[in-house]
């Protein structure tokens, strides 16, 4: 029995050395007390003892050690639980209800929705606008397309040549009428005044206006001049014999008719039509702008075409 004692104690020292788990370990005065009642039994040699005292203490330790893995590891899971904030508990009746009130959505969630919604809005209304204008800037170019436009060979206000060459580089607002029109042309001109200024402030100096007479045997270069610096500075007037003007009216799709019977010094009408041609820098029809159009609108049409130019624009020093 002096094994099982030793073993005992060997194992109640190995638990406390390596882990605090507290095991029950008998007295001296116990054992001595086991030990002499059991003194008659057959004792076991000194080797049998040994060897059995050192498996027995081997097996206690590998026990106390198994026992405090299991320990740390159940305060480490402890420890990984109870380092986690605890949730703030809802306390009154009115956190409740404010918080089922507002939901998923707030101020600032339909702040967003809404800027979102107009960005995108704004975006494709822009997008489908300038889809609409490209169409129609190409709607005269291409093969078969009926051509507004061409070339032409006349004379402006100050007397010089000016032929359709001189258009290209710039944007061109080209109207046709006559000096001796009582009402439609000077609310027209003034029309054209607005509208170039308005472009001009909103894009720069990237347009020339025209007027073309459609009356050329009494719109002589002076004649046009001061009629026109009466409405803007910057409106030039192109005449020239009758067959050039009429053969330019051909080519821009204009209609204008003069009596056949006209006595020399009697005043009469011209007949034309009333339409604003917007001219691309390369010398293509880009639209024509009505009566209908306000000078804001068709000056926001005109701007509007102008910044969809991609290419780069020559100012010649004539018009700078």
């Amino acid at each position: 029995m002096s094994s099982t004692c030793n073993c005992i104690a060997g194992a109640a020292r190995a638990i406390k050395v390596a882990s605090p788990i507290h095991l029950p370990v008998q007295s001296a005065a116990a054992r001595r007390t086991f030990a002499t009642i059991n003194s008659s039994r057959a004792s076991i040699p000194s080797r049998a003892i040994v060897g059995n005292s050192a498996q027995c203490t081997f097996k206690a330790e590998q026990n106390a050690l198994e026992g405090a893995r299991r320990t740390n590891g159940a305060q480490g899971q402890l420890r990984t639980f109870s380092s986690s904030s605890p949730r703030h508990a809802l306390k009154t009746i009115q956190q409740v209800r404010a918080r089922n009130k507002s939901g998923p959505f707030n101020l600032t969630a339909a702040i967003l929705f809404v800027a979102t919604a107009s960005g995108l809005y704004a975006y494709f209304t822009y997008e489908k606008e300038r889809v609409a204008r490209q169409r129609i800037a190409n709607q005269t170019k291409g093969v078969g397309k009926p051509k507004v436009g061409g070339s032409f060979d006349l004379v402006d206000h100050n007397g010089n040549q000016f032929t359709h060459e001189d258009l290209l580089g710039r944007y061109a607002l080209v109207y046709f009428g006559f000096s001796h029109c009582p009402d439609i042309c000077p609310d027209e001109l003034d029309k054209m005044a607005l509208m170039y200024d308005k472009v001009k402030e909103q894009c720069g100096d990237v347009m020339v206006p025209l007027m073309i007479t459609c009356d050329p045997a009494r719109d002589t270069p002076e004649v046009l001049k001061e009629y026109l610096a009466e409405f803007h500075p910057a409106i030039l007037g192109l005449t020239g014999t009758y067959e050039n003007v009429k053969q330019t009216c051909k080519e821009y799709r204009v209609y204008f008719s003069t009596p056949s019977t006209v006595k020399p010094g009697q005043d009469y009408l011209v007949d034309h039509s009333i339409y604003f041609y917007l001219m691309d820098p390369e010398g293509d029809f880009v639209e024509a702008i009505g009566r209908n159009f306000t000078a804001d609108q068709a000056a926001r049409v005109i701007s509007d075409h102008i910044k969809d130019w991609e290419k780069p624009l020559k100012k010649k020093d004539r018009w700078a």
